[in-house]
């Protein structure tokens, strides 16, 4: 049975009394940190230089952290209703301030989007890795230890505890303990807000060393809430969502891109009409799958995310696989999210199952039966950038700067090659803002992700480039086909001299027109029909909050650009806000400025409430 403890310096105390003062701490990644063990190991190893700690982990989650006055306004009341009550993790802080001890060292292999930019320790630590790979990089490391946060049920007098919402990489490192090729312990710290989900990952207490188990470890769980989705990205998930086919498989990766997919295909499945509409509108000449869910789909995805919830609720994700509509690795998302997971009747559960990462993102291990299953399979995923010649760049910038990871990507790139009418999708914004705007889709780059041996399939908000099987010549014309139109020319003017392209080719009349403005007029009717909210899957902002993160996202892109920062300098000064504006400015504290500043931030907000509506 397990050691039941209620403090966590006892358990760091313990845990070294057990193993010794050399310690490699497998953290899991992302939400199930046990953040008070880990907060214990730091503290004795910064006070004890004769400890040497090594934490490896995936997806430090930080509370968001404002760069400007006017975000402060915003995110700081934000930052205390939902994030109040959460633990720093105290080694995060310490590389943030350069102040780690040199007896202790954090690797990451996947990081939070852009959060480690320029920070030289994360960044000489970071380890490339396919999530699939990184237990076996841990284990060689001599991994002897393992922190996780935990659900708790008692069954017959018996407590038992639930891995939740990280199966991924602990279950694949029991594995290689119960097959004598590990030896760690599992220490668990628990949770009482965190869901208990059935299946792989709900373990006899003997399977754990020690517990953590106290009123006063308890915290709310890190519950990012849900982005705005904006119209390039509904057009990007529209798009993806015109290649799923009926009674297949569907994988999602993170972010907004994924919400709008599957909004786009509860659109398409509850409102047919509306969905070949829209599509019309978007791609008028592409042939797109539009008909309605009659077999539905099973889900196979790393992560698990409240989207998922919305196309079971909606009954397209409902293909049964062997008793279950979705398996998935891990999951993270806003507080209704994990609400949901917790009162889900046990049968609805039943059929989410939490598994490792060797089986969502791997064929190997009982192969046939995937094949099996994974019929039909698309795999989405987002990527920052893409080469005219198919390769993508999702990780990493050319200097070596890591903005996030491998992670999943290549497992998911691969599986699409390996399993029969499988396909891999990856989505992008056609072009990034900025005081000069920019395109995503480059003649080449200086570093990639994705090799462009294994393109396929590339969607941007102007549309599908299928590239699988094609050369070089036809892929180029597939992508330009898919780039904004302020950057064809250019860019084909390089494919060209480099002897890539015809000298005669041009762009086909279909695709000169690929513009922001085009997008925001073809959705502009199903925007108004509520067909395309902004928040598709609910939101923890209140509506005032709502009604400003648009005007916000107006003023912060023209911040860049004076010429656009003085126009809404002037609408704000000649405007006259109405409830609804006041309301906003109220709860910025700008509804009676006291000084010059701000009352200049009133009128560059009442400017950008202004622009949002229009």
């Amino acid at each position: 049975m397990p050691k039941i403890f209620s403090d966590p310096d006892a358990v760091a105390e313990d845990i070294i009394r057990d193993i010794g003062t050399t310690l490699v701490v497998g953290l899991p990644l992302g939400l199930g940190k046990a953040n008070h063990i880990i907060n214990a190991l730091y503290r004795r190893a910064v006070a004890d230089r004769s400890i040497n700690l090594t934490l490896f982990s995936a997806l430090t989650l930080e509370k968001p952290r404002p760069s400007n006055e006017l975000e402060k306004r915003f995110i700081g009341p934000v930052i205390d209703r939902l994030f109040g009550g959460y633990p720093d993790l105290d080694y995060a802080g310490a590389i943030r301030s350069r102040e780690l001890p040199p007896n202790i060292q954090v690797n990451e292999f996947f990081f939070l989007a852009g959060k480690w930019l320029h920070v030289d320790n994360a960044q000489q630590h970071y380890i490339s890795a396919n999530y699939t790979h990184a237990a076996s990089y841990l284990l060689a490391r001599g991994l002897n230890v393992i922190t996780q946060l935990v659900a708790k049920r008692v069954v017959d007098g018996a407590a038992r505890y639930s891995l939740s919402c990280n199966t991924d990489t602990t279950l694949d490192m029991m594995r290689a303990r119960t097959e004598g090729r590990a030896s760690f312990k599992l220490i668990g710290q628990v949770n009482s807000e965190l869901p208990y989900m059935p299946g792989q990952g709900d373990l006899a207490s003997n399977e754990f060393h020690a517990v953590l188990e106290s009123p006063d470890t308890e915290f709310p769980l890190f519950a990012p809430p849900a982005e705005p989705v904006s119209d390039t990205k509904y057009a990007i998930g529209l798009h993806a969502a015109g290649l799923i086919r009926d009674g297949g498989t569907l994988q999602i990766g993170i972010g907004q891109i994924g919400d709008a997919l599957a909004q786009g295909l509860i659109v398409r499945h509850r409102d047919n009409a509306a969905f070949k509409d829209v599509m019309q509108r978007l791609s008028p000449a592409v042939h797109v799958q539009t008909a309605p869910f009659a077999r539905g789909l099973y889900g196979v995805s790393e992560m698990l995310f409240e989207a998922f919830l919305g196309l079971i609720e909606a009954g397209i994700l409902k293909r049964d696989v062997d008793g279950t509509i979705l398996h998935a690795a891990f999951f993270l998302g806003p507080k209704a999210f994990y609400a949901k997971l917790r009162d889900m009747p046990p049968a609805q559960l039943a059929k989410i199952r939490m598994m490792p990462v060797s089986f969502t993102n791997e064929l190997y291990g009982d192969e046939d039966a995937k094949r099996r299953a994974r019929v039909d399979a698309h795999f989405v995923n987002n990527t920052m950038m893409a080469t005219l010649m198919g390769a993508a760049i999702s990780d990493g910038l050319e200097d070596g700067q890591v903005i996030s990871g491998v992670g999943g990507q290549y497992n998911f790139v691969a599986q699409a090659f390996t399993l029969d009418g499988a396909r891999s999708i990856l989505t992008l914004e056609a072009t990034r803002t900025g005081k000069v705007p920019a395109s995503n889709i480059r003649w080449s780059y200086g570093h990639q992700t994705i090799p462009r041996h294994l393109r396929d399939i590339f969607v941007t908000e102007y549309g599908v480039a299928d590239l699988r099987g094609k050369s070089d010549a036809d892929t180029i014309a597939a992508m330009l086909s898919v780039a904004d139109s302020r950057f064809q020319p250019e860019l084909m003017r390089q494919a060209k001299d480099a002897g890539k392209l015809p000298k005669h080719f041009e762009i086909a009349a279909a695709h000169r027109d690929n513009t922001p403005e085009r997008i925001a007029a073809a959705l502009k009717p199903a925007r108004d029909a509520g067909l395309l909210p902004i928040f598709p899957f609910g939101s923890d902002f209140t509506d005032v909050e709502q009604r400003l993160i648009p005007a916000l996202q107006i003023l912060s892109a023209a911040v860049k650009v004076p010429s656009k920062l003085a126009g809404l300098l002037w609408e704000g000064l000649t405007a006259s806000p109405d409830a609804n504006d006041e309301a906003c400015l109220a709860r910025l504290k700008l509804g009676k400025p006291a000084t010059m500043q701000e009352r200049a931030y009133r009128w560059l907000v009442s400017g950008a409430l202004r622009r949002s509506r229009a």
